[in-house]
């Protein structure tokens, strides 16, 4: 899962990043999450970390569409209460963009194709 142009700095601060935002999702954001189950997969540093990619899982997968728009409209929420949780750990909150991971739906699909 680790990438290996990533430093050793970057790869600590994404796993952070990622505990951290999965713990905002489940206790102070769930409402931003449309009634969705939602995981984070994966975060992705920039060599500055001043921007993270966050990569989630939205299950079921009908509702990513909803999710994502709440989470760009709601970003500095989920930001705010990422810098409460980071400000001993970094200079600056990173930039967030939410992706979605669609390994999942991919893999159904597949899945049910080949069952057919």
């Amino acid at each position: 899962m680790s990438n290996e142009t990533e430093s050793t700095r970057q790869q600590k601060v994404a796993r952070q990043i990622q505990r951290d935002i999965g713990d905002i999702f489940s206790k102070e954001a769930a409402s931003l999450l449309c009634g969705a189950m939602v995981s984070v997969t994966l975060v992705r540093m920039s060599p500055d970390l001043e921007l993270a990619k966050v990569y989630l899982s939205v299950f079921p997968f009908e509702k990513h569409a909803a999710v994502m728009e709440s989470l760009e409209k709601n970003n500095w929420l989920v930001r705010k209460a990422l810098g409460t949780r980071v400000k001993h750990q970094l200079r600056h909150v990173p930039e967030l963009v939410f992706r979605v991971d669609d390994s999942l739906e991919y893999i159904s699909t597949i899945d049910k194709l080949l069952k057919e």
